[in-house]
């Protein structure tokens, strides 16, 4: 089975823009601006959003660390382990890139099942909450929960959407978007 990563964002933006990568306060105005235009998904988040994203992928880290995984960045880059449609509708003019799984080293990408948010967060009893997992522990994950995307395609059974795949470096998105990373 060929898996493929997705990145989805505002073709406006561009792609891979990270507010994790801007200092605190300019991170929050920016996120202030999206809330008070109130056009997409974005503008929903709460007001200790950034905090909370920054806690939250410091946990990430610090676990798939402890797996193996060799991050080059203190935050991740967010794509999702196949399609979802639905993230479409988190902008107003959607657009995607597509990289194959194999382009990017096993320690430099994590997984979630489900967003970072809900997964590290949600505390229901499912087995992959407050779990971070490496390419071939993934694979063994979706093999006995299946896609969420598959299975939960309007939300109506849980948080899980899609598989997160967090990316702790920019070599292989450089490749695609040097004038974004400087042609890494």
């Amino acid at each position: 089975m060929t898996l493929v990563l997705y990145h989805y964002y505002e073709a406006a933006q561009g792609p891979f823009r990270n507010l994790s990568s801007l200092p605190l306060e300019e991170a929050r105005e920016i996120l202030r601006q999206i809330v008070q235009e109130g056009k997409t998904f974005a503008s929903q988040r709460a007001g200790d959003y950034m905090e909370t994203r920054l806690i939250l992928e410091s946990r990430a880290r610090e676990a798939f660390i402890a797996k193996g995984g060799q991050p080059a960045n203190l935050y991740p880059h967010y794509m999702t382990l196949g399609p979802c449609n639905w993230l479409c509708s988190w902008y107003t003019e959607p657009n995607v890139v597509q990289i194959d799984w194999d382009e990017f080293d096993d320690r430099s990408i994590s997984f979630t099942y489900g967003d970072l948010f809900p997964t590290m967060r949600y505390e229901d009893g499912k087995p992959y909450r407050q779990q971070v997992y490496t390419k071939d522990e993934i694979r063994e994950v979706i093999t006995r929960y299946g896609l969420p995307q598959e299975w939960n395609k309007h939300g109506d059974r849980g948080p899980e959407r899609y598989i997160e795949a967090q990316i702790w470096d920019e070599n292989v998105i450089g490749k695609y978007y040097p004038s974004i990373y400087g042609g890494l």
